[in-house]
């Protein structure tokens, strides 16, 4: 190579390396050393709780069953949440196509004034003339710095992050449908207690009523006694209220308000739950949905911040087409129309006004905020779950305590029945004992309602059944349950 040619060179590959470097200027503009938090860290240690898909089955509660399937298959906003799903998955396969070649075809025809005063010579200028191409176009980036794979991979992260979403509002879904059907049990469970003590207020305010008569008690007794009666029966109207409002944000969760109507009320005595979780399980960051997604979320703005860095390179695309061009539309099939170009296109960026630092500074911020997401919502779930653990202990502690309490009263009203029947006491006495029983009674279905309420959060808690696709990977080293520090 003459010594001129090989000065030329080295200049010309200098000025590329000096381009380059200066393309690639990121300096300054790195995430935050924010970690990741995994099951150890969070004092996850226990075995593992499976939860079963269909939890609310162990309810036993047919009906129960019947509307959530119903509600699982028409719900508004699971339709909304699978509406999601498909755009993201649509955004994906717009990001896959980037990573082969494209082809077009095109077809032109125009009539044209060429103009006698610039480069055509006549008969062209001052002329009209028809004028035809037919042609194939193609192109294909290659993706040397791995900018489309990482718009892919974002893309990827961004779906499994739509999926997982979708499965928590199923999961959210079925726990509130169950735990408005134990309010609704409970509503009618207190209803029945409401109705045995308006009655039994009506024997007082009778034996009341006889006791003045015979002079044994006053205007006022009696008056406290009639007071006793609209109290009852506000009562009464206030959990017809209740229930009738239960109905209808069940029949709307179903999706189908004309279902209100239709609805048998729940027996509270027929609904059972499980023993509660002891521990909380190693593998409650991968078997809850919203974690998972806020995991998935990480990966995708990881993805988005290493496409942010491709834009700082060259871009080199393969350009090519082939087809016929003719002055006059009879004259395009003529061997000498046919027309071809091939060759490489590169673009740099040399000067953006800041705007490739700026994107890649907004992209490395998400990715901050992604993880802290994702901190926030593993912690928050492992309160959760821990929440609903202690309530559910606690609670089956109070329902043990209260049941002793409950023979205790039972005992004392069966005591002043039989000193009434045996003449040695009055039945003042028995309706008195018999209040503290009703009372017993009120406070036996709430606990009985709250331990059911707070086994279906304790399901939500721990996932809800929820289960990760086990293919759902951006990355081979990487994944959503992998529990790995992210620097």
């Amino acid at each position: 190579m003459p010594e001129k040619n090989q000065s030329s060179f080295r200049m010309t590959a200098l000025a590329l390396a000096l381009v380059l470097s200066a393309c690639a200027d990121m300096s300054g503009i790195a995430p935050a050393k924010s970690n990741l938090r995994d099951a150890p860290s969070l004092g996850l240690s226990g075995a593992e709780v499976p939860v079963k898909a269909q939890w609310w089955r162990d309810l036993g509660d047919e009906q129960l069953n019947a509307l959530v399937d119903r509600a699982l298959y028409g719900s508004p906003s699971l339709a909304l949440a699978q509406a999601r799903l498909a755009r993201a998955q649509a955004s994906t396969q717009i990001a896959n196509s980037a990573l082969y070649p494209h082809l077009s075809a095109g077809v032109e025809a125009e009539r044209d004034l060429f103009t006698a005063t610039s480069i055509y010579p006549p008969p062209l200028g001052g002329s009209i003339y028809n004028m035809a191409t037919v042609g194939l176009n193609a192109g294909w980036e290659i993706d040397f710095f791995g900018k489309n794979r990482a718009a892919l991979n974002a893309a990827i992260g961004n779906v499994r992050a739509a999926e997982a979403d979708a499965q928590a509002a199923r999961v959210m879904l079925a726990s509130n449908l169950a735990r408005a059907w134990v309010q609704w049990a409970r509503i009618q469970a207190q209803s029945e207690i409401a109705q045995r003590t308006l009655a039994q207020r009506e024997e007082t305010l009778q034996l009341v009523r006889e006791r003045q008569r015979a002079g044994l008690d006053t205007r006022l007794e009696l008056r406290q006694s009639e007071g006793g009666l609209p109290e009852a029966r506000q009562q009464i109207e206030a959990l017809a209220e209740q229930a009738q409002l239960a109905r209808h944000a069940i029949a709307a969760l179903v999706g189908e308000p004309a279902l209100a109507a239709s609805l048998k009320p729940p027996e509270l005595a027929d609904l059972h739950v499980a023993a509660p979780a002891l521990n909380l399980p190693a593998n409650l960051l991968g078997q809850r949905a919203d974690v998972v997604a806020a995991r998935w979320r990480v990966e995708a703005a990881t993805g988005d911040v290493a496409n942010a860095k491709t834009q700082f390179y060259p871009n080199i695309n393969l350009m090519a087409s082939a087809g016929l061009s003719a002055i006059g539309f009879g004259r395009l099939h003529e061997s000498g129309s046919e027309q071809w170009s091939v060759g490489p296109a590169v673009t740099l960026p040399l000067f953006q006004g800041g705007r490739l630092r700026a994107n890649l500074r907004g992209k490395v911020a998400d990715l901050d905020a992604a993880i802290e997401s994702y901190n926030a919502t593993v912690i928050e779930a492992v309160r959760d779950a821990s929440d609903q653990a202690a309530s559910s202990q606690s609670i089956a502690r109070q329902q043990a305590l209260q049941r002793q309490a409950q023979r205790a009263t039972q005992d004392a009203y069966d005591i002043a029945v039989q000193r009434y029947k045996a003449g040695v006491g009055n039945y003042l006495q028995v309706l008195v004992s018999e209040s503290a029983v009703l009372a017993q009674k009120r406070q036996g279905a709430d606990l009985a309602a709250r331990a059911l309420e707070t086994h279906v959060a304790l399901m939500r808690a721990l996932g809800g059944g929820y289960q990760a696709d086990g293919t759902a990977v951006v990355r081979a080293d990487r994944s959503p349950n992998a529990g790995t520090n992210q620097q």
